[in-house]
């Protein structure tokens, strides 16, 4: 298992030094800087501009420039903010904890629906309550999510009955205890609905066909042919779905930090989503940077538990692994 762990933790050092090495060049290689926009301004001599750019180390090669930012990334000092005149770690702080409660409420949610409705129509296959829930995630998954939250915001203004965007209602900071959690459970609804039911939707064909597969397996019909409990038969079931379901865990992570960040921006919730976009459309370079790269540890953090979970549930994989190592 250790050495499983070391494998697995190797590629993603290498994977973040890819993804963070390719952004800085893609963003270096998009024309202008957020320095340009001072340069519009004629009380900003072009000597405060120089001497910025020499303060910040952008006058250097752009390799230089990576590895000097990498150096400190690794420390998590990851620069100072030009938009926000705010220290880029400081800024990511105050916004990561509202993704994560979108993001962590949504994949509980929909793991928890994604597992009782595929075995629900695996266990019913062919009958009505199957088409129903096939019809559910075929519509939800044709469904793109920033479609979806307009609509439900729509739905929501018409009505009345939930807040339309945002994270908290007017007077927030005057209210009980009691009043904040209901008041921004009311504000999550629409996001966290928004991502649940697409990502349940895709979720849900999965363990539907694993479960299928593995009641039709020689396995299943020797319980069947020794009279096992249906009890025990499930939870024979259950063990030999639950490793293509574990494997989708780390894409599903994926998915819904993406998915959230457009979320964010539709209904106006301050997370990182949000922070990103006006960092790209300022062209702060630091900013961006720091995002990606806080947005990337999350997502190999999320891969490499799905991998441990796999590993513990199926020691098959580990010593596949390794062998091919």
């Amino acid at each position: 298992m250790v050495r499983f762990l070391f494998v697995r933790l190797l590629q993603s050092v290498i994977t973040l030094l890819g993804v963070t090495f390719l952004s800085f060049v893609i963003i270096k290689m998009a024309p202008g800087d957020y320095l340009d926009q001072l340069r519009l301004n004629p009380q900003i001599s072009p000597e405060t501009i120089e001497l910025l750019k020499k303060q910040y180390g952008l006058d250097e090669p752009l390799l230089i420039q990576y590895i000097k930012w990498l150096k400190s990334a690794i420390t998590f000092d990851l620069g100072y903010s030009f938009q926000y005149h705010a220290p880029v770690l400081e800024l990511i702080k105050e916004r990561i904890g509202n993704t994560l409660l979108l993001t962590l409420s949504s994949a509980i949610i929909s793991w928890l629906f994604a597992l009782t409705l595929g075995f629900l129509a695996g266990f019913r296959e062919g009958t009505w309550i199957d088409k129903l829930i096939k019809a559910y995630a075929y519509i939800f998954m044709s469904f793109p999510s920033f479609f979806l939250a307009f609509m439900l915001l729509l739905m929501v203004s018409k009505t009345g009955i939930l807040p339309v965007g945002g994270m908290h209602s007017a007077g927030f900071e005057r209210m009980s205890p009691l009043e904040k959690t209901f008041d921004l459970l009311k504000h999550m609804v629409v996001p966290v609905l928004t991502l649940s039911l697409v990502s349940t939707a895709s979720m849900v064909r999965l363990v539907r066909s694993s479960v299928i597969e593995v009641l039709n397996s020689p396995m299943v019909l020797f319980l069947k042919a020794k009279g096992v409990a249906k009890g025990v038969m499930i939870k024979h079931v259950f063990k030999n779905v639950m490793n293509p379901f574990t494997t989708l865990i780390g894409y599903e992570i994926a998915g819904l930090l993406s998915g959230a960040a457009l979320i964010e921006i539709i209904v106006g919730w301050p997370g990182l989503g949000t922070l990103m976009l006006d960092a790209v459309l300022a062209q702060d370079l630091f900013l961006v940077m720091g995002g990606l790269y806080i947005g990337t540890i999350m997502l190999l953090l999320g891969n490499l538990i799905a991998d441990i979970l796999l590993a513990m549930l199926d020691p098959r994989i580990r010593e596949r692994e390794l062998i091919g190592k």
